[in-house]
């Protein structure tokens, strides 16, 4: 499916710098990254601009939520050891200001293609306000020519760095980007059949209307979960709903029983397009994530065209790495992923070039 924004490739980056915001929220435990993934999403657009001469490269991201002031837990230093290594060779910086006349000077002193991440941005309350004043400052203090968007997972929020950049510099999208829209528009347009679309996790309120956008679009849809142990109903012939469970001493219903989780199987195994989005049991617990495992292992290995969506089904997926199991897509954007299924507009995308 074609991309209807403008990415880096429609750009001349030789020589300039590029802001470039990314999506480095990730899990920490005790200031160490449990999780690199949304790190190394953003590497084929940083390698690209890197290859195509780009002068330097500015990277922007928020970490936790702060709410609009220094915490020095949710600094995003520890991303840039990380970086760094991935990136061997390389000249990768940190300053710990998002603007201001450190800003300026790490940025004077990066040299050609060198890397610099300048710190939280919802250190600032203006980054979630939307902030015109606080978007200029940071082109400015950068000296940013090119805006590249490449953090999906922040793309349905019109803050700052989504927002207010993209409207004063010209802006594009990033490789990551690109790559989470047409796949995810692709399995909803034109989807290889059979289509089978699994939702679990906690909420209905947030996944009923992903059932109702995908009810006429997909061949079979399948209910796990939370939502399925609190009683969800199914109201057309379409949709499955797991009806055994696996619960605790006190009869709390923690995942989907074994026989359930073997007929979402055979359903996956005769599906051609899987999109998988909320666990389907509290996979926090390996008691209780015996359900999730076993359809995930199904999914990855099988010949299908495979989206995993939701932020612990993507974490959940992402702990499998080592077994070798393959998934065309596995989004880092659990809300901006959703709110794109469900066939809400996104902000952050609006705002870039059109093709």
């Amino acid at each position: 499916m074609d991309f209807r924004k403008k990415t880096v490739r429609d750009i001349d980056v030789a020589g300039k710098t590029i802001l470039v915001r990314v999506d480095y929220n990730v899990p920490l435990k005790d200031g160490q990254i449990v999780d690199d993934m949304r790190i190394r999403a953003s590497l084929p657009t940083l390698r690209y601009l890197i290859e195509r001469g780009a002068g330097k490269i500015i990277v922007i991201s928020h970490l936790g939520r702060p709410e609009g002031k220094p915490v020095p837990e949710f600094s995003l230093a520890p991303t840039i050891k990380r970086l760094a290594e991935l990136l061997p060779g390389h000249t990768v910086r940190f300053v710990n200001k998002v603007m201001g006349d450190d800003v300026k000077m790490a940025v004077e002193n990066l040299p050609q293609a060198g890397i610099l991440v300048l710190e939280n941005l919802r250190f600032s309350p203006d980054e979630e306000k939307n902030s015109d004043g606080f978007a200029e400052t940071i082109i400015s203090d950068t000296g940013a020519e090119v805006f590249v968007q490449d953090g999906f997972a922040v793309i349905h929020r019109a803050h700052a760095s989504t927002d207010a950049i993209a409207r004063k510099i010209p802006a594009v999208a990033g490789f990551l980007v690109e790559k989470e829209i047409t796949s995810l528009e692709s399995a909803m347009i034109n989807p290889k059949r059979p289509l089978l679309v699994i939702i679990g996790g906690a909420k209905v309120e947030d996944k009923q209307p992903l059932i109702d956008k995908f009810l006429p679009i997909a061949d079979e849809i399948a209910i796990g979960g939370k939502i399925a142990a609190d009683g969800y109903r199914s109201y057309d012939d379409k949709i499955y709903v797991a009806n055994d469970f696996v619960t605790d001493e006190n009869g709390v219903k923690l995942d989907i029983s074994k026989e359930d989780a073997a007929i979402i199987m055979i359903k996956v195994m005769a599906s051609k397009t899987v999109i998988w989005n909320g666990t389907l049991g509290m996979v926090e617990d390996p008691r209780y994530a015996k359900a999730s495992l076993a359809v995930a292992r199904a999914i990855g290995s099988h010949d299908c065209f495979s989206i995993i969506g939701g932020g612990d089904t993507t974490g959940f997926v992402e702990s499998l790495k080592d077994e070798g199991l393959k998934f065309s897509l596995v989004s880092t954007g659990g809300g901006a992923s959703l709110e794109l299924l469900s066939g809400k507009t996104l902000p952050g995308l609006e705002v870039l070039q059109d093709r």
